[in-house]
């Protein structure tokens, strides 16, 4: 894992509306995972989308434990 593999990604808790910041590893390429909310403790959804040409982030989508990514 190289160091510029790592994105900080902002967003907010589905649940909480708290703000959130996770460190993504975009040498993993596109994957799903799943975050706790450092608030109220919720599991959170985050399809990580990686391009495979670039290796850069693309995009991150989130969302609650209960809804299909």
């Amino acid at each position: 894992m190289h160091d510029d593999a790592l994105v900080n990604h902002d967003f907010h808790c589905p649940y909480c509306d708290t703000p959130l910041t996770f460190v993504i590893d975009t040498s993993q390429g596109s994957h799903d995972t799943w975050e706790d909310c450092h608030q109220c403790c919720a599991p959170i959804q985050l399809q990580v989308i990686v391009s495979p040409m670039t290796g850069e982030l693309d995009a991150v989508i989130t969302g609650r434990d209960d809804d299909v990514l």
